[in-house]
């Protein structure tokens, strides 16, 4: 992973937060936004983001081409639920790698699940997603979103070299796309993207973060 900053590198943790108080905002109903359930949680969690990041998603996909639309996979994740998919993780790369001390083990699992106190969907800030036709149709991508780098064979880095030529594209369309409405992605996962947490400041150069750790939504119905 040369030259990239995983969400384990103690620059992340260093940055500051400067909480702005946004709020965590529903996306399912949201008009022309298609919302995927393959990692839906028991309280509905996953369809929530912070409102400046839904305005920019949606201004991110107004630059897509006619037919082309996002799909989101997942938006804010309990802090309980990323500490349990952070260590589950961990424990699958401690019986890979029994001679790897704790650094090791957090920097490997930082690639493909973040530490939880440094966690991007904790803060609702962190958005994964794919693209699809009008209709739902997936688009190539290289791998399924959330596969990890061993069953991937690295591909689910952004800027793998063995994926096709049409993945490329669609990932070189998705950047062009995000990054003009202010994401950054993480690019040990193509499908990563998020605005205003820690990780976004760092690599953004913004003074601190705008989001911290968000509180649970609560579902209306």
């Amino acid at each position: 992973m040369t030259d990239i900053i995983t969400l384990s590198d103690s620059r992340v943790a260093a940055v500051a937060e400067h909480e702005c108080g946004e709020a965590l905002v529903d996306l399912l109903g949201t008009p022309g936004l298609r919302v995927d359930p393959r990692q839906a949680d028991a309280d509905g969690s996953y369809a929530y983001l912070r409102s400046g990041v839904l305005r920019r998603l949606l201004q991110a996909q107004s630059l897509l081409p006619d037919g082309i639309r996002f799909l989101v996979v997942e938006g804010y994740r309990p802090p309980a639920l990323q500490r349990r998919y952070f260590e589950e993780y961990a424990a699958t790369l401690r019986a890979a790698h029994p001679d790897a001390g704790p650094d090791r083990i957090r920097e490997l699992a930082s690639a493909y699940i973040s530490p939880p106190e440094v966690a991007p969907h904790v803060s609702g800030g962190a958005v994964d997603l794919t693209l699809c036709t009008a209709d739902g149709t997936e688009l190539p991508l290289g791998t399924e979103v959330n596969a990890t780098p061993e069953e991937s064979e690295g591909a689910c880095r952004t800027g793998a070299p063995n994926i096709g030529a049409e993945a490329r594209a669609n990932r070189a369309l998705m950047d062009r796309a995000l990054t003009t409405a202010g994401f950054v992605n993480y690019p040990t996962e193509w499908w990563h993207w998020s605005y205003g947490d820690r990780y976004w400041a760092l690599l953004s150069g913004a003074p601190a973060a705008r989001y911290g750790p968000a509180a649970a939504p609560v579902r209306t119905v």
